[in-house]
């Protein structure tokens, strides 16, 4: 019998041959301004400083930039945000129209939208340079409530797989809500994957309130030095050492949750499939030097999504 493929080798990173599934992503949505500094290291700055270099402003956020990936794979792609009310929510209303996603927007009145900003500095040897991210305090995002989720019921339950992030457990209220939405997928038979992120969420909530989230979820996406931190452990580099954190998921996470633990230089080179006891595969992403940084981890997720829908992780697809 031939090796199972992997979810690169297959639907891989550029789309599906058929669009099946579909997805309803909860997180964030808002606008992003993103540069990159081609001559500049943080490092090296010590007084103010003018720097001419690719700029631009798109709408963005984790529930965004997922859908926008998802759309090239997935039947049909819903977004459940909490957005302001400003100019810029025409502007986040339209970019999804334009991606062929399913507005489930909920509007906070007289509240504004949240803004990012995001900067690169220069390319340090084949990798993509140093990200200092910014985001608006308190987004919307963070008050997205339990009973705006219980009004997307039908869309959770007719969803395929409903895929949320950490963001939403940094907020008491917004953490409810995830819980909602997890309970109603449960109850309808909705797969519920997880993204464990920030990347530093281990220094802003304690293992005892992400445990009960990610023992509800069917699929973990995390990089393996985030989720070995988060349970008190060295962070791990290689494949070996990403292999030895196995037994400590089996010990320490209820469920049976299909783990994807990203790991390698950039914790983004390779992957480790890994479901309570039984080591799946182990495989390369295709990222290294001369791969655009920005939005792979996106394509990667929306990919292997589609394989571990189409029977991926249980069988070969």
């Amino acid at each position: 019998m031939a090796p199972p493929r992997s979810p690169v080798e297959w639907p891989g990173l550029d789309g599906a041959a058929e669009r099946r599934f579909s997805m309803l992503v909860i997180g964030d949505a808002g606008i992003e301004v993103r540069a990159s500094l081609p001559d500049v290291r943080f490092a090296d700055v010590r007084a103010d400083r003018l720097c001419y270099a690719p700029a631009r402003a798109v709408v963005a956020g984790t529930a965004v930039n997922l859908a926008r990936c998802a759309a090239a794979r997935f039947r049909r792609v819903g977004v459940l945000a909490k957005i302001g009310d400003d100019d810029y929510t025409a502007v986040i209303r339209r970019e999804l129209r334009r991606i062929g996603a399913v507005d489930h927007l909920r509007v906070e009145a007289g509240a504004p939208n949240g803004v990012s900003v995001m900067l690169r500095d220069r390319p340090r040897g084949g990798g993509p340079g140093v990200r200092l991210l910014v985001v608006q305090e308190e987004p919307p995002g963070r008050r997205l409530t339990a009973a705006e989720v219980a009004a997307a019921a039908d869309a959770i339950a007719g969803a395929d797989v409903l895929v949320a992030d950490g963001y939403s457990t940094l907020s008491p209220v917004s953490r409810a809500a995830l819980e909602e939405a997890a309970r109603i997928a449960g109850a309808a038979g909705t797969r519920v994957a997880f993204d464990l992120v920030p990347h530093d969420v281990d220094a802003r909530l304690p293992a005892s309130d992400m445990l009960p989230v990610l023992a509800r979820a069917d699929l973990v996406f995390s990089e393996a030095p985030t989720l070995a931190r988060l349970l008190g452990r060295p962070a791990p580099s290689g494949a070996g050492a990403v292999r030895g954190l196995l037994p400590v998921l089996d010990r320490e996470v209820p469920g049976r949750p299909l783990w994807l633990l990203r790991f390698g230089p950039t914790s983004l080179e390779g992957v480790l499939a890994y479901q309570r006891g039984r080591l799946l595969m182990e495989y390369p992403t295709g990222y290294g030097a001369g791969v655009r940084r920005a939005g792979f981890g996106d394509r990667l997720a929306a990919c292997e999504l589609y394989w571990w829908l189409s029977g991926g992780g249980s069988s070969d697809v």
